[in-house]
This record gives structure tokens, C-alpha cells and sequence, in this order.
């Protein structure tokens, strides 16, 4: 932030209007206003009048100004080519649901709606077309417009004024580490804000996990994965199979931590990455303060790797009593109560690999972290409706970044070897959610064996268990 401001406080002031105006007019004057950041743009020029860069009023009567001319605009083009802009490629683009709602806006609302639609991001730019479409006369439009643009224009000015006071509160109570701060409010929000697009917008996500799964590499993947799950399921039966699949899964991961904690090591030395790490890591030490160590500190203990351990243990255990899933048989106990198992041997496994290795180069507990994280998520989201599934996956992702950010901050790991240790414990994750999900297909499916998966009988209670719903939690 600190940067942001130095870099536009050296451009002239008119120059600060100008595009700033520019982008408030054309968020509405134009169709493609639909990308354009208002909002924030007014919420900078807040904190700019604050940091002294711009005057106050000036900057209320110029964003004000801008506004209404970006309306007017917008309404003469819909009194002008209304019906025709809906009917183009570029109205399509902007697509039906939205138009439906901007017209459901002016016409429940009248008036009343050119002034509401203000305050809502994709109507600013529709409501003044559809009211011009419609034959509202403009002297009727022009006061409820001017009274949603005095009220929004002051309302974002003044936030963003009132946020640079308090980005000065908290800079003088946090010192150095109000960068880290920042940084890590903008990776959280980023991802919140990714939570929310897939929660409202699970077609697009459905159909691009369908193309991915289509590709040819994938597909030869996992139909030579499924036939030799079928063949050792004839021999063993599915259980017998699941048990299998997880062993040599969980031995090759294994492996895998032990030779990628090799070859970071080797690739940190030889590489120019070691200059990239520490460049990360002396920003980082710049800008430690005894409070906000203790802060990090006291976030790392809670979420140690025994503890989140621990709480899947009990999440566990608690679906697993209101699921019942010995009912169908006793394997898919496994998929509930004892899926922190896998969890259990990560954590020896991250122990055996960072003894004698310094923990900078390989740092475990973030593996062990990820894992348990993304096991909780999944044991969630196995039943849950879509947006619920999401919101696990969020949490669970914003806590990793936490985590992540917190030990980077303690200079207990490095940036490589953060990011390579969180995609060991998300693959970790992967290898327990694909073995029981084609465990699950192949007992659906009903191979000519009995083995631990237990009679036909005993399938109208899978459901039950959440097994059923694994598929569809991974395939989200």
C-alpha cells in the first residue's frame, strides 16, 4: 500500500483526476463498465484525499460529476439502441440473469430502482439503459440518479477517507509488520472472493473439471487405474483392494517426501532460487515486531499438525456416529472414522524426513498442516450441498495459507519449500479421496467378488456412510 501511494502521489494531480474520472464515468457510459473497478477507484481517491495527495471537496464534486455524465450517457444509448445493444453479441455476454434482474429492479422499484441500482455493482451499468429503453423520461430519471450518485460517490470517498485514517491507526500499531499484515489480508480476501465465484457458479467449475477429466493423458490414466483396481479387486475383493491401493499410495508419497526433500535441498543450492528465497525471507524479517511474532507464534501452535490431527479425529468419529457406516460394512469405517490415519502416518513420516535436515529446507509440519486441513474439508463436504462444499474447501484453503504465511514470517521455512511441502500434503489428501472413491464405484459397480465390502444386500445403506457422495465432492 505503501508503494501504491508513493508511485501515485508523484503523478500530477490532474493527471489523478482525469483517469480516475474517467474510470467512474465509464464503469456506466460503457457496456464493458460491467470490469471496470469503480468502486475501488473511489475508495483510493478516499485514501488519496486523506494522504493529502488530493483535496476533499474537489474530489467529491469531480467523482460526482463524472458519475451523472456516465449515466446520462448510458441512458441515451438505451433511449437509442435499447432493444438492438440486449439482442448483440456483447448483451449476451453480459447475459440474461443479469438483465433479468435489472429489469425485475426497475420495474418493482421505478424511480426508486434507477436510485437503488447505485449501490449494486452490474445494475449501475444496466438500470440506466433499461430505464432509457423503456421511455422513462429523463427528468424523471435525473433526480433519483443524482440522488444514488451524491450518495454512493460521498459514501466510497469518505470510507476510503476514513480507511486511510485508519491504515495510519494501524500502521503505528503494528510498525514494520503492517506490510506482512496487508499482504496476507489480500491473500485471504483473493481467496474468499475465489470461494464465492465457485459457490455461486458451480456449471462453469462442473464443465471444466469434465473437459480436464476428458483429456486424453487423464482418461488413459485413470481407465488403466480403474481396470487394475478391478483385477486386484477379483482376487481381494473391493476392501481388500481399497487397502491395497492406500498402502502403495501412501509408500510411494513416502517416498516421494523423502526424495523431494533431497532435491530441494540440492535445487535451493545450485539454483538461483536460493536468491529468490531469500530475498522473500529478509522482506519478511524486515519487518518482524515482537507483537506480531507472538501473534504468528501463538497462530503456528494451535495449528500444529497434532492438534488439527486431533480435530479430524473428532470430526471423524462424530460423522461416523451419525452415519452409522459399519452398517453397510465394516471397511467404510475407515472412510469416516479413520481417515485420520493417513494423517497419523504423514506426521512420522514428516518427522523421520526433516531429522537431521534443517527445517528451513523442508518444512514438514506445513505438509502435515495442508493434509489435515484438506482432510477436514473433505470429510465435510462429502454430503453437503455445493456451496456449503466450497465453503470447506475456502476455509481449509485460507487456513493453509495462514499457516503457510505465519511460519514464513517466523523465518522457520522457506517460499520453495513452503509451497512444495503444501503440495505434498494436498496430494497426500488426493491419494486417500481417489482410493476410496474407486472403491466406492467398484463396490456401486459390483464386482463379481465378496470380499470386506460385504454382501449386495447391504448397498441401499452406502449413502449413509457419505461414500456415495465422495464422487460427487471430488468431482466438485
Amino acid at each position: 500500500m505503501h508503494d501504491l501511494l508513493t508511485s501515485l502521489q508523484g503523478l500530477p494531480t490532474l493527471v489523478i483526476y482525469l483517469v480516475a474520472a474517467t474510470i467512474v464515468a465509464g464503469e456506466t457510459a460503457v457496456i464493458f463498465g460491467l470490469l471496470v473497478p469503480g468502486e475501488a477507484t473511489l475508495l483510493l481517491v478516499g485514501f488519496l484525499a486523506y494522504a493529502g495527495t488530493l483535496r476533499l471537496a474537489p474530489a467529491l464534486l469531480v467523482m460526482t460529476g463524472a458519475a451523472v455524465i456516465g449515466d446520462t450517457l448510458a441512458f441515451r444509448s438505451g433511449r437509442r439502441y435499447g432493444p438492438r445493444l440486449r439482442a448483440s453479441g456483447l448483451g449476451a455476454r453480459v447475459g440474461p440473469h443479469r438483465w433479468s434482474r435489472a429489469d425485475a429492479m426497475l420495474d418493482r422499484l421505478g424511480g426508486r430502482g434507477v436510485y437503488a441500482a447505485r449501490w449494486v455493482a452490474f445494475a449501475r451499468t444496466l438500470v440506466p439503459r433499461l430505464a432509457g429503453a423503456a421511455g422513462m423520461p429523463y427528468r424523471r430519471f435525473a433526480p433519483w440518479n443524482v440522488a444514488g450518485v451524491v450518495s454512493w460517490v460521498g459514501g466510497s470517498v469518505l470510507l476510503g477517507y476514513l480507511a486511510g485514517e485508519s491504515y495510519e491507526t494501524v500502521s503505528r500499531l503494528l510498525g514494520r509488520a503492517t506490510g506482512v499484515v496487508l499482504a496476507l489480508l489480500v491473500v485471504l480476501v483473493a481467496i474468499v472472493l475465489a470461494g464465492r465465484w465457485l459457490g455461486r457458479h458451480p456449471d462453469p467449475v462442473r464443465a471444466l473439471l469434465s473437459r480436464a477429466a476428458a483429456l486424453p493423458p487423464v482418461r488413459w490414466v485413470t481407465g488403466r487405474y480403474g481396470v487394475l483396481f478391478f483385477l486386484i479387486a477379483m482376487q481381494v475383493g473391493p476392501g481388500g483392494a481399497l487397502l491395497v491401493n492406500l498402502a502403495t499410495g501412501l509408500l510411494l508419497l513416502s517416498a516421494a517426501g523423502f526424495a523431494v526433500a533431497w532435491l530441494l535441498e540440492a535445487v535451493v543450492r545450485w539454483s538461483g532460487l536460493a536468491v529468490v528465497d531469500g530475498v522473500i525471507a529478509d522482506w519478511f524479517a524486515d519487518r518482524r515486531t515482537p507483537g506480531a511474532v507472538e501473534v504468528a507464534f501463538t497462530t503456528v501452535s494451535v495449528l500444529r499438525g497434532s492438534f488439527l490431527i486431533v480435530l479430524v479425529t473428532v470430526v471423524a468419529a462424530g460423522l461416523a456416529w451419525r452415519h452409522r457406516p459399519w452398517r453397510a460394512d465394516l471397511l467404510s469405517v475407515l472412510g469416516t472414522a479413520g481417515a485420520f490415519l493417513p494423517l497419523v502416518v504423514l506426521a512420522v513420516v514428516a518427522d523421520a524426513t526433516a531429522s537431521g535436515r534443517p527445517a528451513v529446507v523442508f518444512p514438514t509440519q506445513n505438509a502435515v498442516a495442508a493434509a489435515s486441513l484438506c482432510t477436514l474439508a473433505w470429510l465435510l463436504s462429502r454430503d453437503a450441498r455445493w456451496p456449503l462444499a466450497v465453503a470447506a474447501w475456502t476455509a481449509a484453503a485460507a487456513g493453509i495459507a495462514v499457516v503457510g504465511g505465519a511460519r514464513l514470517y517466523l523465518g522457520w521455512s522457506t517460499a520453495s519449500g513452503t509451497a512444495t511441502s503444501v503440495l505434498l500434503g494436498v496430494a497426500w489428501t488426493a491419494v486417500f479421496v481417489i482410493a476410496w472413491v474407486t472403491r466406492d464405484r467398484a463396490v456401486a459397480a459390483g464386482p463379481p467378488s465378496t470380499g470386506a465390502a460385504g454382501p449386495a444386500p447391504a448397498q441401499p445403506h452406502a449413502p449413509a456412510t457419505g461414500c456415495s457422495g465422495a464422487g460427487s465432492s471430488t468431482g466438485q
